[in-house]
């Protein structure tokens, strides 16, 4: 509880700038420690006194050192906090050149290649603005010095070990970094990392540590008194992510959690923030192509440092904990849609086991809210996290399907997809307005360690959240229609619809762009087709564009607000100007093409397809009129489904998720679909259960009984009586 409420503060802090004030406001001195591979795991009293000592005097927090790609070396690291955004020297990853000295300071060997070559044209940003605003910078150690290089790969004072380094200098300059590189060392060969994980024996990762910290140890001890200190495990090492060491000494933040708006998390930072953070220590202005903000120290205690030690080191093993369990959770869903696709085609056109096809829809379905749902507990506190990870999962899904399938709505053929989508949709959006801390570290959202997002509204949660919104909007409409309220019908979906999607879209809460653009078509079709409306591509393009139209008036007003409170939205507004936005649309549409290959994505979107076309062309022979017979029911539920496979196709185009968006809206929305129409054709009862709805009128008749000779002609047509395909009648 007192997460998910320092959580909602930080949104807060965002959708109102003056409301929180980064704790680093001030002019003075800054140094930076910057130890590469460095964990919270790694810290004692008795191997690293010095930066044990450090912490405990300072916040402490995560720092998630994603740059470009899945892992991060020393130079990628260093060089971000150059350029203060995620940055990639683009070839051989290792170590930082060595500096040359010159007649003063150093010169960055062959620098002018980042530019000219690697595309890396914010490299030098921190030097540079530390040089505009008339100060000097002091490097000790090649990654210090291509920290602070300006654009012409200068540093003012270098030294290649703290004990080369005069207290004058210390003095003189007001932005100074050491690098600290003791813990990879022992990993390079031939200046560059192994691309396979290795591991240091237990003797050797102890030398190495008592090396770094008798280095940062010397530093600290001739730093002047007015010096604020920032501490930082730079970069990764091997095949591996991990969470590494943040930690801030300035004024009184000791004993608390360290953290940033850029992830709206009170314990974890990005590269980037550092950039920020020491700029602003000194008072320097952060130029407009920094998009990190400083650090600041949350309202949160740690309750001492070994205390937060454990913490963190705790959140470092969830994160670990789900990106092992990604590729094996995602195989293992791809197998059993497939394998319910194909069991449920061979038992459906027999008319045989429909009772265990709907009881199987209605548990697939409920898995998704399960993957969050299970963040309720400590799992990642137990001593087997991936056994209590899973345990969670299986049994929240379970708990919710029979719920939705023992309750007295089991009566209604929409009773469970009600509860499940209704269920769904609510945990998605109250986890939005409390910080989105259910999505954090599960296995259908994201983690710190892969950082490609760290608060607001997953791709893969988008694509549920439209799907659940959208068929429980159909479901509420469906009541409204047969009472002949089909206006307020149309309100509810528009009305529910936009309220998620303004909730997605937000800056501060869901911040997800593509899922705008998205959601907008999804809830018009939605809309026009129960309103009795027809649907064109002409109209469907138009959809499209207004959402697009949409997401920018959105990202607009972001822009206008302070460049540290600014999220994504507002941040790729200011790459449109500055001419960036082409690189981040390819390097998106790379992402989402990459993903049409996915061997865990792809077979669920072929599958459900496939099932869904194959039904409705020969209703009798695929599913013995099981998806006319749902749609017969309540041409609202068809509509709902109509709108949700365009807000996943849609969404599958403009996300770098890709093939995960419709993938999820599929694996959600059809099974939910076929046990609404195994129902409504009198399948799936409970023992004791006599009497179900007639689709027509609504009139009870014995379950199980043949349906009326008219709906039979439907079903063998594959014809929904009040809309045949994608466009309805006009009223």
């Amino acid at each position: 509880m007192r997460r998910t409420l320092v959580a909602f503060a930080l949104v807060l802090s965002v959708l109102w700038p003056g409301a929180a004030q980064a704790a680093t406001q001030a002019d003075g001195r800054v140094v930076l420690i910057g130890v590469p591979g460095l964990q919270w795991s790694d810290l004692s009293a008795e191997v690293t006194p010095n930066l044990w000592r450090l912490a405990g005097q300072g916040a402490s927090g995560s720092l998630s050192v994603r740059t470009v790609g899945r892992v991060t070396c020393p130079y990628d690291g260093w060089l971000t906090v150059s350029a203060g955004t995620r940055s990639a020297v683009g070839y051989g990853c290792g170590l930082p050149p060595v500096p040359e000295p010159g007649q003063a300071g150093a010169v960055i060997p062959d620098y002018r290649y980042l530019h000219e070559v690697a595309g890396q044209k914010n490299a030098g940003t921190l030097g540079e603005a530390v040089h505009a605003a008339g100060q000097c910078t002091a490097a000790v150690g090649p990654g210090a010095a291509l920290a602070l290089a300006d654009r012409a790969g200068k540093v003012d004072v270098y030294a290649s070990s703290p004990g080369q380094v005069r207290a004058e200098d210390l003095t003189r300059c007001r932005v100074i970094a050491m690098d600290v590189d003791d813990l990879i060392r022992p990993y390079v060969t031939g200046g560059r990392l192994p691309a396979a994980e290795e591991q240091l024996a237990p003797a050797q990762r102890t030398t190495a540590l008592r090396l770094a910290d008798a280095k940062a140890g010397a530093l600290l001890s001739v730093l002047p008194t007015d010096a604020g200190v920032l501490l930082a495990g730079l970069s990764d090492h091997g095949s591996t992510p991990h969470l590494r060491v943040a930690v801030m000494r300035r004024g009184d933040v000791s004993g608390r959690f360290l953290g940033a708006a850029s992830t709206h998390r009170e314990d974890i930072t990005i590269l980037p923030d550092i950039t920020a953070t020491m700029l602003s220590m000194t008072g320097i202005p952060v130029p407009a192509t920094v998009v990190g903000v400083p650090w600041q120290a949350g309202e949160s205690r740690t309750g001492g440092i070994e205390a937060a030690r454990v913490e963190l080191k705790n959140a470092d093993v969830a994160g670990q904990t789900i990106r092992e369990m990604g590729g094996i959770f995602f195989t293992t869903v791809a197998v059993l849609q497939v394998a319910f696709y194909i069991v449920a085609f061979l038992l459906l056109r027999r008319r045989r086991g429909l009772s265990g096809v709907r009881v199987a829809a209605v548990a697939l379905a409920s898995v998704p809210v399960a993957t969050y749902l299970v963040n309720l507990t400590s799992w990642h506190h137990t001593g087997a996290p991936m056994l209590a990870l899973v345990g969670g999962i299986v049994g929240f899904a379970l708990l919710l399907a029979a719920v939705a399938l023992a309750g007295p709505w089991r009566r209604s053929p929409l009773g469970p997809l009600a509860i499940v989508t209704g269920v769904t949709a609510a945990v998605l959006g109250g986890d939005l307005l409390t910080g989105t801390t259910l999505q954090l570290n599960s296995v259908m959202g994201y983690t710190a360690v892969v950082g490609a997002r760290y608060y607001g509204l997953g791709n893969i949660p988008f694509a549920l959240f439209a799907t659940s919104v959208l068929l429980l909007a159909a479901t509420i409409a469906h009541r409204l229609t047969r009472r002949d309220l089909r206006r307020a019908a149309v309100a509810v979906v528009v009305v529910l619809g936009c309220t998620a999607m303004i909730l997605g879209g937000w800056p501060g809460v869901g911040s997800d762009f593509g899922g705008v653009i998205a959601f907008v078509p999804g809830i018009a079709v939605t809309a026009l087709l129960i309103g009795g409306q027809r649907v064109s591509i002409v109209k469907l393009g138009a959809f499209c564009l207004v959402g697009g139209v949409t997401v920018m008036i959105i990202a607009y007003l972001d822009y206008m607000r302070p460049p540290a409170s600014q999220t994504h939205l507002g941040r790729f507004v200011g790459q449109v100007f500055t001419g960036e936005a082409l690189d981040v649309i390819f390097r998106k549409l790379g992402a989402m093409l990459s993903t049409l290959l996915s061997p865990n994505l792809m077979p669920i979107v072929i599958a459900a397809f496939a099932f869904l076309i194959y039904a409705l062309l020969r209703p009798e022979a695929a599913s013995a009129g099981i998806l006319p017979a749902a749609f017969e029911h309540s041409p609202a539920l068809k509509a709902g489904l109509i709108g949700t496979l365009i807000s996943g196709v849609v969404g599958m185009l403009v996300n770098d998720s890709g093939a995960a968006v419709l993938s999820m809206a599929l694996a959600l929305g059809v099974p939910l679909t076929l046990s609404v129409g195994i129902r409504a054709l009198g399948g799936g009862t409970a023992p004791g259960e006599a009497e179900i709805e007639n689709p027509d009128d609504g009139t009870p008749h014995q379950a199980g009984a043949k349906a009326p000779e008219g709906d039979a002609r439907s079903y063998r047509t594959g014809q929904d009586p009040a809309s045949s395909s994608l466009v309805s009648r006009s009223n």
